[in-house]
């Protein structure tokens, strides 16, 4: 797919990176230094502002396929694609987007104004932190087709009646499947006989009624008090706590600035807002952090970040979830003792991956970094996978079908289930094998 990308800050980079090695990319970017960066991918890149109407033509914006526009200015990123569809008609276009005054969900769809989706990486994140919190025992939680497919991942501690069983003993809902165990760096996907051992992170995918059915496997016998601390008041600790606040936890929020914490403590009256810093142990010790069922720490920085976060799991607390800016912490994070680490970024890639399969992928969801993918999908009358059983398809080894959605009817699936034309589909693939899943679909 030709592919124009605007902007090559950490997402514009990251989205790039991910594109260039099976799509025709071309970065526009005013800053030298990022353009140089980017010159390291296999990728064009031009100097100067991706709005400017010459630039994009000297981009072929005429024979371009997809627009992705991620500078850090709302405004610019607009007018690029409304700019783009004035050039072109039938170029899709993405449009990164902060200001609440735009968008109040993270991903919205503005086509009469020139944009295919509009994505809010702040608001992507807050409300995939609000899931997991949800959740208490989960790692992570994402819903398909619609909620009625759940998906989340758990870690097995050293007393979970699963670990030293055989996948094939665990005694799981009918209704569910283990599509994935995550063992150190490494990523299979299980069939009967294998171990489940302690430490492992487990992703399960069935019906919400069954997943939840589960969680007891998962409970450390630990009462919750619902009390929550959130650290750093930007953008995505302040989307956050307006999400958690509709719950019923205790919140408390850190913020450094003190303009900014005064002007947080007005406008949220029922949360106990500190100005003070994440990274102070006097303070942390004064709030009583440890005593928190989840610490989040949110702020600008992914040193203080990981620094707030790992205080906080020392001091006591019972989990704790950290932002990390750039992708490529996330992983070390979790090496070093952090429970979750979420990048903002990544919500982004997604919804450009998305764009670029063209097999009617509907939702798409990356796990432990960019190792594993859950993706939703359309069967098509002509895909090539239908009306046979699955047991007949040759399915590639480093994917699974986890569910099946027909109708109101969810199907767990085995080697005799057919999936049918405008069946939603729900596969767990590795990256290596997503190519051989879109020739089935496609």
């Amino acid at each position: 797919m030709r592919t124009i990308i605007v902007g090559a800050g950490e997402v514009g980079y990251h989205v790039a990176k991910t594109l260039c090695k099976n799509n025709d990319v071309t970065i526009i970017e005013k800053n030298e230094e990022a353009c140089d960066r980017a010159k390291q991918l296999d990728v064009q890149v031009l100097h100067g502002n991706g709005a400017d109407v010459k630039l994009l033509k000297k981009a072929n914006i005429d024979k371009a396929e997809l627009v992705v526009a991620v500078t850090g200015v709302d405004e610019v990123n607009i007018v690029t694609c409304m700019a783009s569809k004035l050039l072109n008609n039938k170029v899709k276009t993405i449009a990164r987007v902060s200001n609440p005054d735009y968008i109040d969900r993270p991903v919205s769809v503005r086509e009469t104004v020139g944009m295919n989706a509009m994505i809010c990486p702040e608001l992507s994140l807050a409300s995939e932190i609000n899931q997991i919190l949800s959740i208490p025992e989960a790692i992570n939680v994402e819903n398909f087709v619609g909620g009625k497919i759940k998906m989340m991942e758990f870690k097995v501690g050293e007393h979970n009646p699963l670990a030293g069983k055989k996948l094939s003993e665990s005694d799981l809902p009918e209704c569910c499947l283990m599509s994935a165990i995550f063992r150190g760096s490494e990523l299979t996907i299980p069939h009967g006989d294998d171990v489940i051992q302690k430490n492992d992170r487990v992703v399960l995918v069935g019906k919400p009624e069954a997943i939840e059915a589960t969680r007891k496997l998962f409970e450390e016998g630990k009462k919750n008090s619902n009390r929550i601390a959130v650290v750093g008041g930007g953008k995505v600790g302040y989307y956050l706590i307006k999400l958690l606040g509709k719950k019923s936890f205790k919140l408390t929020l850190l913020e450094i600035n003190k303009k900014k914490s005064e002007e947080l403590a007005q406008s949220l009256p029922n949360v106990l807002v500190i100005n003070g810093d994440g990274t102070d142990l006097s303070i942390m010790k004064e709030e009583n952090i440890g005593s928190m069922d989840a610490v989040i720490a949110v702020t600008n920085s992914d040193e203080k970040n990981l620094l707030c976060a790992l205080l906080a799991k020392r001091l006591g607390a019972k989990k704790v979830i950290a932002r990390a800016d750039r992708p490529d912490y996330a992983e070390l994070f979790e090496i070093v003792g952090v429970d979750v680490a979420i990048s903002p970024i990544q919500a982004t890639v997604n919804e450009v991956l998305k764009f670029t399969m063209g097999i009617g992928v509907e939702s798409l969801v990356t796990i432990e970094g960019e190792k594993g993918r859950i993706i939703e999908i359309t069967a098509k009358h002509k895909s090539k996978i239908i009306n046979k059983k699955l047991k007949d398809v040759k399915f590639p080894r480093g994917a699974i079908v986890s569910a099946v959605v027909r109708g109101e009817e969810v199907i767990i699936p085995d080697g005799n289930t057919m999936i049918l034309p405008e069946d939603k589909v729900v596969i767990f693939t590795l990256p290596a094998a997503l190519s051989a899943v879109e020739e089935l679909f496609s």
